[in-house]
């Protein structure tokens, strides 16, 4: 396939984000059982090919963090449908990030985003109607409404998701550039990683 020169620097970008979540340790506590992923999206994107993730996603290998295969468009569905969706409402979200959820990370984060003056959308599956259900494809406007419905119309910058059918919890970041929310990430592992060895 030719890339065009938005092809190239979508690729870049990305690749960057990830070599960042590599190298942080810190960020393994913080990798949920489905695993990370990181998505960048072209200025006009409007189809998942048009998004580039990690094909299959981050792990963890010898307690670090660990893309399982490289950067590529269309490698991420679930993300680049939600970038995709969110995009009819703000044209600078370009790129998402998951990572995991448990009580102690909704405090950590909650406090951390309230100090900050960031508000948290929630996507709340226990609501899902039964006709999406277990259907992904079709599950992304009916997720940005959700988002969309619990800030007053504002995309946030967060995203607490519930526990849904088949689906573990989750958080996720948005905002315009993946190396942005790679170093966001990072951060925030790193003082949830030393609030928790404080508290032992």
């Amino acid at each position: 396939m030719n890339y065009s020169k938005d092809h190239e620097a979508v690729i870049e970008r990305l690749n960057r984000a990830v070599e960042i979540i590599e190298h942080s340790p810190e960020v393994v506590p913080l990798i949920p059982e489905v695993r990370t992923n990181i998505a960048f999206a072209l200025p006009d994107a409007k189809t998942p090919n048009d998004v580039a993730a990690v094909d299959g996603r981050i792990t963890v290998v010898n307690n670090l963090p660990k893309a399982a295969g490289p950067v590529r468009f269309g490698a991420s569905d679930h993300l680049a449908r939600l970038i995709i969706e969110l995009r009819k409402y703000d044209r600078q979200i370009r790129s998402a990030l998951n990572f995991r959820y448990n009580e102690k990370i909704h405090q950590f984060v909650a406090e951390w985003a309230r100090q900050r003056g960031k508000k948290i959308g929630i996507i709340d599956r226990t609501k899902e109607p039964s006709e999406i259900i277990g259907k992904d494809r079709m599950s992304a406007p009916w997720k940005v409404q959700a988002i969309l419905s619990s800030t007053n119309g504002v995309v946030p910058e967060i995203v607490y998701e519930t526990k849904g059918w088949g689906k573990e919890p989750m958080f996720l970041f948005t905002g315009r550039d993946p190396v942005a929310l790679a170093e966001q990430l990072m951060k925030i592992a790193r003082d949830f990683v030393q609030t928790a060895q404080s508290s032992i």
